[in-house]
């Protein structure tokens, strides 16, 4: 009975998720137009910052609850997931996906500097709250940067005109993504509590597949618009997002703990994918072989973890 009332919790909470994510895209873009942002930096900033919220709420649940070695599990299984299956589902929707600015003056250095700088800073297998702090200015940094260079290399439309609604039905449809996730990544853990999957296993799979629900649903969904660059622009974001927000804030909640396996395995695996990610856009224009290549890597990193 209760693994129904929770296959019951996940149909619904997906269906939420679903509905929430096209609405949450539509008023991003709307906001980000109106003041004159270009959809990719609407990608990597607003709506990436949206998606990562499931990650950043669950870590810090996880933390404060003495459970902090679900956190670095959850964030470095959420970064591959991002990047081999949500774009690789992505490129495979969407055919091709053309990329009119040019990732590697800003974004995409900023992007493995956060993988490799976490490498760095776990090397001695532990994470200090000092770390944590450099990872929150990290964060800042980014987001400042990313702004103040301006859309000069980005394809500008038409300036829409600001709406205060859009702003509710941002925070609105952006509370019922996290929602819709959170039930997801609760419905998924129990099915796999009642199976008997270990916790690592769940945390790097299974919890790491339910809190990128929202980037795979929304970047589709931009995708199925003609928004690619906004997809591209949300993974990329929120793998920044995920690995100084999510890792440096809960930092500043409690001590972090991360099992020799994720240190000596999943974390080069990580900035392994990361730099597959920068070689696959290096050229702006992704093709659908190269999505099916994502999901093949995406198939053996499960294999590597579930075996």
């Amino acid at each position: 009975m209760e693994l129904l009332l929770y296959l019951g919790l996940f149909v619904g909470a997906l269906i939420v998720l679903l509905k929430s994510s096209d609405f949450f895209v539509d008023a991003a873009e709307r906001i980000g137009l109106a003041f004159g942002i270009s959809p990719f930096i609407i990608g990597v900033t607003i709506v990436a910052c949206g998606t990562s919220l499931p990650e950043l709420a669950t870590g810090i649940v996880s933390t404060l609850s003495d459970n902090s070695e679900i956190v670095g599990a959850t964030v470095i299984g959420s970064n591959i997931t991002n990047i081999l299956l949500v774009l690789g589902v992505t490129i495979v929707y969407a055919g091709r996906i053309e990329i009119s600015r040019n990732l590697m003056n800003l974004d995409m250095p900023i992007l493995l500097i956060s993988a490799v700088f976490l490498m760095f800073t776990l090397r001695d297998g532990q994470f200090s709250i000092f770390e944590g702090i450099l990872f929150c200015i990290a964060l800042v940094v980014f987001i400042l940067s990313t702004f103040s260079k301006d859309d000069s290399e980005d394809e500008q439309k038409e300036k829409s005109q600001f709406q205060w609604k859009d702003v509710f039905i941002l925070l609105l449809t952006g509370a019922l993504v996290s929602l819709g996730a959170s039930g997801v990544v609760k419905a998924i853990e129990m099915i796999s509590f009642f199976a008997g999957v270990p916790k690592d296993v769940i945390s790097l799979t299974v919890l790491a597949l339910g809190t990128s629900l929202p980037e795979v649903v929304v970047s589709v969904q931009a995708a199925r618009k003609g928004k690619q660059e906004i997809a591209v622009g949300n993974v990329l974001g929120s793998n920044i997002f995920n690995t100084y927000a999510v890792i440096g804030i809960c930092r500043l909640f409690g001590e972090l703990k991360f099992s020799p396996e994720i240190i000596s395995i999943s974390i080069p695996f990580m900035v392994a994918v990361t730099f597959i990610f920068a070689l696959v856009t290096y050229s702006r224009r992704i093709s659908r072989a190269e999505g099916a290549m994502l999901l093949i890597f995406y198939g053996y990193y499960m294999y590597l973890v579930i075996k």
